[in-house]
């Protein structure tokens, strides 16, 4: 079961997050992050895969100003736990070995 999300964008990361998407030198990924911490603004919403990961980036970017690294922080902030995500893998290839037995013989063998 997923852990309820409590958190949410504050006031001032919102405020480095509206800064960040009107600058006309923030990147793609500050912008990405920044529109994410934008969106969970007093909602339940989290972080997508693609929010996070553009987030992570800023955050290592030496060049990236204070604004984008305080916003790339409140969407990782929001990130799901991973521990709530299940192996989709794992499924997958499962439901392929029992609809062909000759892959399941296949991988017996």
């Amino acid at each position: 079961m997923a852990a309820k999300k409590t958190e949410s964008t504050g006031k001032k990361a919102a405020s480095a997050a509206a800064k960040t998407l009107k600058s006309k030198t923030a990147s793609k990924a500050e912008k990405t992050a920044a529109a994410s911490a934008l969106t969970q603004v007093g909602n339940k919403k989290v972080t997508s895969k693609k929010a996070a990961g553009a987030a992570a980036k800023v955050i290592h970017d030496p060049k990236a100003s204070k604004e984008a690294k305080t916003a790339a922080a409140s969407a990782l902030t929001q990130k799901p736990d991973k521990a709530a995500s299940k192996p989709k893998a794992k499924a997958k290839a499962s439901a392929k070995t029992k609809a062909n037995p000759a892959a399941k013989a296949k991988k017996a063998a």
